[in-house]
């Protein structure tokens, strides 16, 4: 990322938000309209949306909503040109929309499999496209949330995890292109670990319990903390929470036995006592505005780790950060 590069304080900004009614995104929306900045807020779910935008202009923040399916290239499409008939610009679109599916591979319908790609995937790689033309006229960020599975898979999530390294491999190509073209365009990929969000919830899951999430668990406004951070200041990857990175970083230096211990340990851990799904998000909205999932652990309202790396000099920390994420990681799988 260059470093001549500057972007706007969140309070001067514009921001584009898809996935904006539920877990990440909706964390995100709620802390860029405490900080200032004008939204733009897009999801599928219609009545949550419009009780999201009441909320925040009740508060005395500016926030427009589009109902938008982002698999659909008109939809996304539609979304920028709303940006700028209402604020004439932005400054900053985040592509956070997304849906899980879990399941063993073989027992997977190709259909379903096709389905999270249009969202997790395309719909990332549509808003990518109208984002950076319109921000390379004037400057900004392209921010794409993408998960630890963006560099370790995670079973029972196969073909999510595959998205994400479909996300990450496309994020970086345009990240490098864009820096050779000299576009002032900051592009960041998000990579946050297990987060308490409805996202076990909404997701389609041919388990026969309920899934949910593996520890280390962390709050979703960690991830949106990450996500202003790389709005405002240059940022090409951010980890979010010190058990991802320790993950991604044992995947790398020992991928067998990595593998070996997640079989062993994160397959048996999906399953939660509750009974199996009934519904799902995967084709249809939730229409629930809510910010965090049912995950009966502790969940972490800080990482140490993503707060080291993410200041200044962050670099020279992130050694000591990553020995410590080492040491959550380690712990987790245990």
């Amino acid at each position: 990322m260059s470093s001549t590069l500057r972007l706007r304080p969140v309070s001067e900004q514009v921001m584009v938000i898809t996935g904006a009614s539920s877990g990440i995104g909706l964390s995100t929306a709620r802390l860029a309209a405490a900080q200032g900045a004008r939204l733009v807020l897009a999801a599928r779910s219609a009545q949550a949306l419009a009780q999201l935008v009441g909320e925040l202009r009740d508060n005395g923040a500016q926030a427009v909503s589009v109902v938008t399916d982002v698999s659909d290239q008109a939809d996304v499409e539609h979304l920028a040109q709303t940006a700028l008939d209402t604020y004439g610009h932005f400054d900053t679109w985040v592509n956070n929309a997304g849906i899980g599916l879990y399941g063993p591979l073989e027992e997977l319908k190709i259909e379903d499999m096709r389905r999270l790609f249009e969202v997790n995937f395309w719909g990332a790689v549509y808003g990518s496209r109208v984002a950076v033309t319109h921000l390379k006229q004037r400057g900004g960020a392209l921010i794409n949330v993408g998960s630890v599975a963006s560099e370790q898979a995670i079973p029972l999530q196969g073909v999510y995890s595959a998205s994400k390294h479909a996300l990450k491999a496309y994020t970086d190509a345009l990240r490098m292109e864009l820096e050779h073209a000299h576009v002032p365009v900051s592009v960041t990929l998000i990579k946050p670990g297990p987060i308490d969000t409805p996202f076990p919830m909404n997701a389609h899951s041919e388990l026969n319990r309920e899934p949910q999430h593996v520890p280390p668990v962390y709050a979703p406004e960690v991830v949106a903390r990450a996500i202003l951070q790389a709005a405002a200041h240059p940022e090409r990857e951010l980890f979010v929470g010190g058990g991802a990175k320790g993950m991604a970083a044992f995947g790398l230096l020992a991928p067998s036995a990595t593998e070996r211990a997640m079989a062993a340990s994160v397959i048996p851990r999906t399953f939660s006592q509750r009974p199996p799904l009934t519904h799902d998000a995967l084709y249809q909205p939730s229409e629930a505005l809510r910010e965090r999932g049912d995950y009966p652990g502790h969940v972490q309202t800080f990482s140490p780790y993503t707060a080291a790396v993410s200041r200044p000099g962050g670099v020279l920390l992130s050694a000591v950060a990553l020995s410590a994420a080492a040491v959550i990681w380690r712990t987790a799988k245990r």
